[in-house]
């Protein structure tokens, strides 16, 4: 018979490889202090990563190590649509000179799959494999309002409606208003709701059966994305690349 209990020692090798990636390098009594967890358990989760080759002990610090890259890699490769989109979001990005990024929800959250820099691209604190609160982006929210009201429910209800910024939206009923908004206009907008500073516009992907796959979308700063640009020229080359996409899925 199953158990849904959880195991210790594995949430606490997840919690130190979680809190490695956010540092270069970091020795065990910084980690341990960090996660709150004894020095003696830290080290002995360290040793036992390091010589299965997932960190790397470099004169008493501790990283990641690479072997990490092939369990990602793996797991990006089950979502057909990230080999698909791939090269078109790295066209829109040099067409366009800003930042272009594919989403999808997992567990509740939105991760990055792929992301490309145009020569003017903003540096954000986005990457590959970074999770994120749905209801702050316009990626998040295409991908929300594609999906069942119920689903969405299930989602408020695990991660809540946190506020980002000043102007995330954190009610429910007025999130609902807005997905269906974008529901009816097949875009959605972010006027710096998950990062001061940004705008963006994103679009859903769906299959030939409308579930939403993912997220596709355009971000720059708001002293250069403003009015038209914002509001028509993102979101229709948006849709030019979302019908290539689909098309794409449908007959790869």
């Amino acid at each position: 018979m199953g158990s849904n209990v959880p195991v210790n020692a594995v949430e606490t090798t997840l919690r130190i490889a979680e809190a490695l990636q956010d540092h270069d390098r970091i020795g065990v009594t910084d980690l341990a202090d960090e996660i709150d967890l004894p020095r003696s358990t830290v080290f002995n989760h360290l040793k036992t990563l390091e010589q299965n080759e997932y960190v790397v002990n470099e004169g008493g610090s501790y990283r990641l190590g690479c072997r990490w890259l092939k369990l990602g890699a793996e797991a990006r490769s089950y979502h057909d649509v990230h080999e698909v989109a791939r090269k078109r979001i790295n066209g829109l990005a040099n067409e366009t000179g800003e930042l272009s990024a594919l989403l999808v929800e997992e567990h509740g959250l939105g991760v990055f799959l792929h992301r490309a820099e145009g020569e003017q691209a903003i540096q954000v604190d986005s990457h590959v494999s970074q999770r994120i609160f749905l209801h702050g982006a316009a990626l998040g929210k295409a991908i929300l309002a594609s999906l069942p009201r119920d689903r969405v429910d299930e989602i408020i209800d695990r991660r809540g409606l946190p506020a980002l910024t000043a102007n995330t939206i954190t009610d429910r009923e007025v999130l609902f208003d807005e997905l269906d908004r974008i529901a009816e206009r097949g875009v959605a907008f972010d006027d710096q709701e998950r990062l001061n500073g940004l705008r963006s516009a994103a679009v859903p992907i769906t299959d030939e059966d409308d579930a939403v796959l993912g997220a596709i979308s355009l971000a720059g700063p708001t002293n250069r994305v403003q009015d038209e640009r914002f509001r028509e020229t993102f979101p229709a080359k948006l849709s030019d690349i979302k019908n290539v996409i689909q098309l794409d899925l449908t007959y790869s």
